[in-house]
């Protein structure tokens, strides 16, 4: 079985919202969502990057957006802020049950990419402790923080606006140039990324907010779950011109299974087959290279197609390359040894 390294999932929140028995739903699981323990071994996913994120609060307009989203167009209105403080602390809360985890025997959490093989070596989930949205950072200074706590890798924002910048909105067909970039705190923040060297993420980020980062991060850029906009005209993929900026530092994007993402008519519901994801990444392959592209499912964080319900199908998805016509070599970059190689170039450089 090929090994697989994820660059998103959502299972913490997922965990705080079920968690009646958190060790129980994550050692056997409870029949619900994407992740537990038992399906990421029999998927052969030995490790990903493990999400904290805040949620908006519910909206007031009466309208169901989930449903609207199923026959474009539509666009979702951009969520505002939202209360740093209850942020904070509810990525605390996620943060003491990915450590619960850690404590269990059968995950690590891990600030290199020695560890990461370590854990691998030793049969236990690699977990980097990832912020998705920096509602979490009450100021650039407290990233230091996080980062003693093991925070290894940040997006910016999720999509709404926040003290650093602005996220696209969910929109289809719709193009990611949508608001203004960075704020002086946002850009302060990605400064001090590179300072502790912090993998940016620009997945969420509109298309000024990533140009501001490419100004100023010396690091490769990296969207950790995206698609390529070309073939898909969603605001969360990327346009040529952004995955070219990419390339040109080296980067590297994780493909999004997100099926609205994926799907050339946007519509918010699952298919059959991989033919969808094999032009994303066909595209992303030929705008990045073969080192470049990598898988980011964001798993109990958006809907999946019918052949790939969960982690343990992942070997479907990989056997769909196989016949697609990719090579072992190729198959196993992107499964996860670009991972290795982009967080070896971003953390150790």
């Amino acid at each position: 079985m090929i090994p697989v390294f994820d660059g998103h999932n959502d299972f913490l929140q997922r965990l705080v919202a079920e968690g009646a028995d958190p060790l129980k739903i994550w050692g056997e699981g409870d029949g619900t969502g994407h992740i537990d323990l038992p399906r990421l071994k029999k998927g052969g996913v030995f490790g990903g990057f493990f999400a904290l994120w805040a949620p908006s609060p519910p909206a007031e307009d009466g309208i169901d957006w989930q449903k609207k989203q199923e026959n474009p167009p539509y666009a979702v209105p951009l969520d505002g802020l939202i209360d740093t403080g209850k942020a904070t602390g509810h990525m605390l809360q996620l943060t003491a049950m990915l450590d619960l985890l850690e404590r269990s025997g059968t995950l690590s959490i891990c600030r290199s990419v020695d560890e990461i093989l370590a854990a691998k070596d030793a049969g236990k989930i690699a977990a980097i402790l990832h912020m998705e949205g920096a509602e979490g950072i009450i100021t650039p200074e407290v990233l230091h923080v996080w980062y003693r706590m093991g925070l290894r890798s940040l997006g910016p924002v999720w999509s709404r606006q926040n003290a650093y910048g602005y996220g696209v909105p969910f929109a289809f067909p719709a193009d990611p140039d949508s608001g203004p970039g960075l704020t002086d705190a946002g850009k302060e923040l990605i400064r001090t990324c590179d300072e502790l060297r912090v993998l940016v993420d620009l997945a969420h980020l509109n298309a000024k907010g990533v140009e501001d980062v490419a100004k100023i991060s010396n690091a490769p850029l990296v969207s950790t779950h995206s698609g390529a906009y070309a073939m898909a005209a969603s605001t969360r993929n990327l346009t040529d011109a952004q995955l070219e900026v990419i390339a040109g530092t080296g980067g590297l994007v994780g493909l999004n299974f997100a099926a609205g993402f994926a799907r050339q008519d946007g519509r918010r519901l699952p298919f059959d087959g991989f033919d969808p994801y094999l032009r994303h990444l066909d595209h992303l392959i030929e705008k990045l290279g073969e080192d470049g592209v990598a898988l980011g499912s964001d798993f109990d964080g958006a809907q999946m197609p019918h052949d790939l319900p969960d982690a343990a199908a992942l070997p479907r998805l990989l056997d769909s390359l196989a016949q697609h016509g990719y090579g072992a070599e190729l198959i196993e970059k992107i499964a996860w040894k670009n991972w290795m190689s982009l967080l070896r170039r971003t953390w150790e450089r």
